[in-house]
């Protein structure tokens, strides 16, 4: 009886199909916003998780909001690798500047620290050398380009003839050492693409102060993890006298607050467009109602000949339940091809000759089935009143209807 049902449910929608589909409609949007705004959000902050999980969870960034009169020095920071569970660490101090070479002027972050950053932001080089210990101890005026930095100041020069040129950041002559690979790493303090990296006592000269309030601290290995941290809270903790002083963070803490605000922000825009498909489930409602109306003959002969309440209920039931599944699988397929045409444009806007690859936005499997689940219950939920209202019509009037 139900294989029946569904035929002529899909007799009667093919009758009218321009009709058909303007009702579907309200599902078909509703869908469509659905997965492809949850889809784009679970992609987008998944690829920003694995890049943070390239970091590691070893990773500590510390920060001092109250030194009390007594600031933290870069030969303390030197004492602190004698722990056994610590491995490097890395203050950091950042400002924005302008570099010049030759007509080529650009806007970039400066970052002041030594050579355990970039170990510990794991850098590679494309050219050249990193900073030395030398280069912070003589103040040297020397300078570390991001790769985008030096192919944006050196458009025409091959990147192994970079290091030894001269530069003007802020109007004071460095020369170029290095310059870093392409990196998709991001940190709590993100890493700008446009970015040069100088000695911190360099970069504490011109903002005119030598106190550290941010560092990072890596621990010697995975497995050292809680213990560094211990040793790390037990040293701020002596050196500052209190807890409020200081604030340590880890990639583990930050991977997990991305993972909530991800899944509380997928529930956001699920719930938004769960909306638009309780609209569309209006719209069932109200032509399944003009439905019952147009079709009362006929409702009234099938009764005549012995059809019971049961089975047309189930008729008009699954018609609309049907109405709100092509509607649903219609959206789908329509959100198949948004994400593509998304991810057509984000390959488009990748520079070909760039190590760093677009994020792919995919149809989260997940989503697919609330949708279907979600679309399915709509018709039943919308489907259920008109349905009870075919079912209940009296076969002697309904065959007088005319």
């Amino acid at each position: 009886m139900i294989l029946q049902s569904i035929k002529m449910a899909l007799k009667s929608i093919l009758a009218n199909k321009m009709r058909a589909f303007l009702t579907m409609l309200g599902i078909i949007i509703g869908v469509m916003a659905l997965v492809v705004l949850v889809s784009l959000a679970t992609s987008a902050t998944s690829s920003v998780s694995d890049r943070i999980s390239q970091l590691g969870n070893d990773l500590f960034t510390v920060s001092i909001r109250d030194d009390g009169g007594k600031p933290l020095k870069m030969d303390e920071l030197d004492a602190l690798t004698a722990e056994d569970t610590v491995g490097s660490v890395a203050p950091y101090l950042q400002s924005s500047g302008n570099v010049k070479q030759g007509t080529s002027t650009v806007r970039v972050s400066i970052t002041g620290t030594n050579n355990a950053y970039f170990s510990i932001m794991s850098s590679a080089l494309a050219g050249g050398r990193l900073l030395l210990q030398p280069d912070l101890d003589n103040y040297a005026h020397v300078v570390v380009l991001s790769y985008e930095a030096a192919a944006e100041l050196f458009a025409n020069v091959p990147i192994s003839d970079i290091p030894g040129q001269s530069i003007t950041l802020d109007d004071l002559p460095y020369q170029v050492v290095g310059v870093l690979a392409e990196n998709e790493s991001v940190t709590s303090t993100g890493m700008e693409s446009y970015s040069v990296y100088v000695p911190f006592t360099v970069t504490a000269r011109m903002t005119g102060s030598s106190d550290i309030t941010s560092f990072y601290v890596m621990a010697t290995d995975a497995s050292q993890i809680t213990a560094a941290e211990t040793a790390l809270n037990f040293w701020l903790l002596d050196r500052f006298g209190d807890t409020d002083a200081y604030y340590v963070q880890n990639m583990e803490t930050l991977s997990e607050t991305l993972s909530s605000v991800q899944d509380t922000f997928a529930l956001l825009l699920g719930g938004i467009a769960g909306i638009s498909l309780l609209v569309g489930g209006i719209g069932i409602m109200n032509i399944m109602l003009v439905s019952v109306t147009e079709r009362t003959r006929e409702i009234g002969i099938r009764k005549a000949i012995g059809a019971t309440q049961g089975s047309i209920m189930t008729q008009f039931l699954l018609e609309a339940m049907v109405l709100c599944l092509i509607g649903c699988a219609i959206g789908i397929i329509g959100s198949g091809i948004v994400l593509g045409i998304v991810n057509m444009i984000a390959s488009s806007g990748t520079d070909a000759s760039s190590t760093t690859t677009a994020t792919t936005y995919t149809l989260s499997g997940t989503v697919i089935v609330v949708s279907v689940v979600f679309s399915t219950v709509v018709g039943m939920v919308f489907g259920l009143y008109p349905a009870q209202k075919a079912a209940r019509m009296h076969p002697i009037e309904a065959l007088r209807y005319e």
